[in-house]
């Protein structure tokens, strides 16, 4: 699913041979040559039956945990992981010998911007302390540099991509994702070039797509003319357009005082606040970004020498735990000019790391410890 560039393709076909699912669904017959009649135990983890569980075939799915798999078979929960571990390998070998279904290739910029989230923060919470050397980090950081060079040819952003060609449409979605996939990286690696391109990203979003009522169409200014241009607010499989700009904008605030970022994501959620008391299973990434307005945000600034490992220890106690609704900025001094300006005019406490916890950007003494920063934050 990975072009070898960077890129993520959008998906697999459920066909193969002419026939839905033949790729991924078992009879127990398979299974059984697969793992030489070794199966009961298979069997029970899975619950496979001769009938199946989707039209005479298995989609694999768990049915038993480790712990009452020991239980039931007599094993240690580590002898559970390593049988299941063989079978599984079996069984990938042998469906690795099936016709493969078909690629859809093509790379889209709102999907690649959900992913580039998505493998920034994997990398700062599952790398070890290398983290240039996380799989995870380098996925992300390809998939930056595709999507800045190949989506964004002269320029301006497009939605799709296909061995070396663009369409010229762009869509509010294509934007807002990746403005948030963005800065999932800068908080990751703490580069400064993902921060400006997302903050470019943003001010070419509000320009291009801004409703003066409130909010973002989804087609830009400058695209197709329609009879009228469409605005989405609900989410769907994916999130709106209008929630992930909404949620980027409010971090964008945090980031750099920028009052009219702030004032447009107030706006913004002016439009979906009585749908969202009524529906709120299908507006869940405007409730995410109602809870980061409503005051709860916090800003951390992270300022010290380059190599100081009393810096890497505060930024390590900073992701020992989930928090989303804190953005963190970070650097080696000097700042340089193009960091957030919640960066600008930080120094150093008696030569040491040191860490600012901020709320609107005020902020709270100085700290060089990583427990005093973390009780400022109230976690």
């Amino acid at each position: 699913m990975t072009h070898p560039q960077g890129g993520f393709y959008s998906s697999l076909d459920a066909d193969s041979e002419g026939e839905e699912g033949k790729f991924y669904v078992w009879t127990l017959d398979e299974i059984r040559d697969a793992l030489q009649n070794k199966t009961e135990f298979f069997e029970a983890a899975y619950g496979v039956t001769t009938q199946g569980n989707w039209e005479g075939k298995t989609i694999l799915q768990r049915t038993m945990d480790d712990a009452s798999l020991a239980a039931r078979f007599g094993l240690s929960p580590e002898l559970v992981q390593t049988k299941l571990a063989d079978s599984h390998s079996r069984l990938y070998a042998a469906r690795a010998r099936r016709v493969r279904p078909g690629t859809d290739d093509k790379v889209l910029t709102s999907w690649n911007g959900l992913m580039l989230a998505a493998f920034a923060e994997a990398a700062r919470v599952l790398a070890d302390v290398n983290l240039k050397a996380s799989s995870y980090f380098n996925l992300a950081a390809r998939n930056a540099e595709f999507l800045l060079t190949h989506l964004r040819p002269n320029g301006q952003l497009r939605r799709s991509w296909r061995d070396g060609k663009t369409t010229n449409e762009v869509f509010l979605e294509d934007h807002a994702s990746l403005i948030l996939g963005l800065l999932e990286l800068y908080q990751t690696d703490f580069n400064e070039k993902w921060f400006a391109a997302a903050k470019e990203l943003a001010d070419e979003m509000i320009e291009k797509f801004q409703d003066s009522n409130g909010g973002f169409f989804d087609t830009p200014h400058d695209g197709e003319q329609m009879l009228f241009r469409p605005k989405d607010v609900q989410d769907n499989a994916t999130p709106s357009g209008n929630a992930m700009a909404c949620e980027a904008l409010i971090k964008l605030a945090a980031y750099t005082n920028d009052g009219r970022y702030r004032d447009l994501a107030e706006k913004s959620l002016g439009l979906v606040t009585n749908f969202v008391l009524r529906y709120p299973l299908g507006f869940g990434r405007w409730l995410s970004a109602l809870e980061l307005a409503s005051g709860t945000l916090k800003q951390v600034a992270v300022v010290g020498e380059a190599g100081d490992p009393n810096f890497q220890r505060l930024i390590k106690a900073l992701r020992a735990e989930y928090r989303p609704g804190v953005v963190v900025a970070a650097s080696s001094l000097p700042i340089k000019e193009n960091a957030p300006a919640l960066l600008k005019d930080r120094g150093m406490t008696d030569g040491e790391a040191t860490a600012y916890v901020c709320e609107g950007f005020v902020c709270k003494l100085p700290a060089t410890d990583s427990d005093a920063m973390l009780e400022q934050l109230g976690q």
